[in-house]
């Protein structure tokens, strides 16, 4: 019985790496077009037929792909992965989620089970305390495919999806000036995550553009959940001088502050009128109705999907960062005859 020919000996022949000739059989994009025609040319001449069972082990795919998440609680992150599934679904791909629940322990405890899975990708928006970016160089140094959506980490190269957080953040303080509010404060998240940055920093923007002073006094870190915003109203309250128009990071932080703002007797919109980010389902069942920068959370997990998509085949696209737009949905909150007429 004649020897098989493997790719060993295709090697020895054009003396070049066993790796090299495995990878221009398979077509890869990072072989030299001469060097692959020499490869196919001797492995024709030797007969070469690939191992099926070493073919299969390499073209193993779990047609899995993980997806790790801060939160499940507030309804944005929900639709994102609706948009995810319906562009990964179509291709025959598996989706498993896990959240975090806003702490970067658990989200690398999360991202290391994925690695162990072999999922063939990994999709994620980082925690609020995020931030050892270690832990994702190491996914791309180990060339697992990696895209990050909204809560993306800055100073990491890899494919990105957001909003255009600063624009709309100007827009939801610039609505407040044009309201007449004179005096707005603004309920920040933590300034490590780029989404908490990219809204303070819209909201300065704004005060700048309409010659309005820059009152640090009236920027409040809080955070990105409900509770955290009856903190911030609890701050607010205990002000000599009330602010009367409120921009906040969240919609959640929103919500939580509008209900203690309201429990001490202070009037939304007459008293202080109040813009969200993020337009969750509450914001039209709350009284009074919250307005809310909407963000298209659909096309976002679609977006980042077909980055996914394009980072696991063999042609390596250039990393890319979408940036989407978003709407302001005006309401009750920030709206009302009085108000305008009060403000002059």
């Amino acid at each position: 019985m004649s020897k098989r020919t493997t790719i060993k000996d295709i090697a020895q022949v054009l003396n070049i790496s066993t790796s090299t000739v495995s990878r221009a059989l398979t077509d890869r994009w990072d072989v030299n077009p001469d060097t692959r025609r020499a490869v196919l040319e001797v492995a024709a001449q030797l007969n070469y037929s690939p191992n099926p069972i070493s073919l299969s082990l390499r073209k193993q795919q779990s047609f899995t792909i993980g997806v790790v998440l801060p939160e499940f609680v507030n309804s944005f992150f929900s639709e994102v992965i609706i948009g995810i599934q319906n562009v990964l679904s179509a291709k025959g791909y598996n989706i498993l989620v896990a959240q975090s629940n806003e702490s970067f322990t658990i989200e690398k405890k999360n991202i290391e089970l994925f690695e162990n899975n072999r999922v063939d990708g990994l999709m994620i928006s980082v925690a609020k305390d995020s931030d050892d970016i270690s832990v994702y160089e190491s996914l791309i140094e180990k060339e697992i495919p990696l895209v990050f959506f909204n809560r993306v980490p800055e100073n990491v190269a890899v494919s990105k999806v957001i909003v255009d957080d600063r624009k709309w953040a100007f827009k939801a303080t610039e609505h407040l000036i044009k309201q007449g509010c004179r005096r707005i404060a603004h309920l920040a998240g933590r300034d490590n995550l780029s989404v908490s940055r990219n809204r303070k920093q819209g909201y300065i923007d704004a005060l700048k553009a309409y010659d309005m002073p820059v009152d640090e006094s009236l920027i409040i870190e809080t955070g990105v959940q409900m509770e955290t915003g009856v903190v911030g109203a609890m701050n607010l309250l205990k002000m000599p001088l009330l602010p009367d128009g409120l921009f906040v990071v969240t919609d959640p932080v929103a919500i939580g502050a509008i209900k203690t703002l309201k429990k001490s007797g202070v009037r939304i919109p007459q008293d202080i009128a109040v813009v969200g980010f993020s337009e969750s389902p509450a914001a039209t069942i709350i009284e009074p109705n919250l307005t809310s920068v909407q963000q298209p959370t659909f096309e976002i997990g679609t977006a980042a999907a077909k980055l996914l998509l394009a980072q696991m085949s063999d042609i390596k696209p250039a990393l890319q960062t979408v940036i989407l737009d978003a709407v302001l949905n005006v309401r009750e909150s920030s709206m009302c005859e009085e108000f305008r007429k009060k403000r002059g």
